[in-house]
């Protein structure tokens, strides 16, 4: 809709400058004059007092046929010739959307000799494996990656497409968007149909994570978002699947891409390997100080799992925002996770409920966080960690 003055109307007694909020109305010649900066709010609409301006519906330009879009695709992320658990994560929910639309699931899987990745794509819900090798994609990189998907999509036309919110997700996602001309919603944490327009509903944090979103993308195609990890659970594999493997030639040259991998260099990360843990101890304010995240390492480095934060430690400095759990920071679902002096505010809840066992520690016997965890210890985290820690240690020894 658009805003139009109706010069003959017009009377010019500047109740709709005095109205709008933007300074886009002006007098010319005794008349009201609309200028770039009109938002089309509708402000000057509702008081004009002979009823001289009025919206306008704008003649829309030919928009693309949707028709030819169809199926749900995921792009497949590989580490160490694995997928990662969060692409595992998008076939289990990818093949909901598909079974409710009706449509097929199909899995992006780029690399440099990867094609016996497929089985578990199949196993884990995926219908037919889109298949690129080459040289060149032995390694994501941003150029080489971002060609390949947007030809996918040109040749194929899916009508969905799911990426991990992880670095490369991030990055390949927006940049492929913003090639095919169609939409991209960030760091969704839910998925869902929705049920008057039939299309993906994605819903995500917004304004800090203090309300949640839900966005629809009606008039381009691919819908496309990225998801963050451990939001989903993965499917329970079945290996009698089998799929079609589409095999498609690279149009990609080695000088196409600008970067070049000198060499991978593998540094101990697993303390803040949040998204893949089986094992995360967090803490919070309640540890007192950042010397005393000692104890929450300790326990971390005995079970063999990850220290996570809360946001209160992130913003005191105490550890990066890597480490940082919750609507704000990773979404995390392990088998364990262990609250030490977190009091569970709704935004690191938010980040952390869909773990499987919540073991909580903490000083105050009301504490939230008491009320969605397994089993909770009413103490004093400083002492009750020491003690688990070399209990830990006693049965691993054993």
């Amino acid at each position: 809709m658009a805003v139009k003055v109706l010069l003959e109307k017009c009377i010019g007694c500047g109740a709709c400058i005095d109205a709008c909020p933007f300074g886009a109305l002006v007098l010319l010649d005794g008349k009201v004059d609309i200028n770039e900066a009109c938002s089309q709010c509708g402000a000057c609409v509702d008081v004009c007092p002979e009823n001289a301006i009025i919206r306008e519906e704008v003649a829309k330009e030919a928009a693309m046929d949707k028709s030819q879009y169809k199926d749900v695709w995921v792009y497949v992320e590989i580490a160490e010739g694995v997928p990662r658990n969060v692409s595992l994560e998008l076939l289990g929910e990818g093949r909901k959307l598909a079974d409710a639309t009706g449509e097929r699931l199909g899995a992006i899987l780029i690399g440099q000799g990867v094609e016996g990745v497929a089985a578990t794509l199949f196993a884990n819900g995926a219908d037919k494996v889109y298949l690129v090798e080459a040289p060149e994609l032995a390694h994501y990189n941003t150029d080489g990656y971002t060609t390949v998907v947007t030809d996918l999509i040109k040749e194929f036309k899916p009508s969905v497409i799911l990426l991990g919110a992880t670095n490369d997700g991030r990055d390949l996602g927006a940049r492929v968007a913003c090639r095919v001309g169609t939409g991209l919603t960030a760091d969704c944490t839910d998925l869902g149909i929705d049920s008057e327009t039939g299309l993906v509903a994605w819903t995500r944090p917004a304004f800090g994570g203090n309300i949640m979103a839900t966005i629809l993308c009606p008039e381009h195609r691919p819908q496309m978002g990225t998801v963050r990890p451990s939001v989903f659970k993965k499917p329970i594999p079945d290996a009698t699947r089998i799929g079609e493997i589409i095999r498609v030639s690279s149009m990609v040259k080695a000088e196409d891409i600008r970067t070049k991998l000198l060499n991978a260099i593998k540094v101990s990360a697993g303390s803040c390997n949040l998204d893949e843990a089986e094992f995360i101890v967090s803490g919070g304010r309640g540890m007192g100080s950042p010397a005393n995240f000692r104890f929450i390492e300790d326990l971390a480095n005995v079970l063999g799992g990850s220290v996570g934060a809360s946001r209160a430690v992130v913003d005191a400095g105490w550890k990066p925002h890597m480490h940082q759990v919750g609507q704000t920071g990773k979404t995390v679902g392990p088998k364990i996770y262990i609250a030490c002096g977190i009091s569970g505010a709704i935004q690191h809840v938010a980040g952390m409920s869909s773990s499987d066992i919540i073991i909580a520690i903490n000083k105050d016997p009301d504490a939230p966080i008491f009320n969605i965890s397994d089993y909770g210890i009413v103490g004093d985290a400083l002492e009750v960690l020491p003690i688990l820690t070399e209990k830990f240690r006693e049965i691993k020894g054993s």
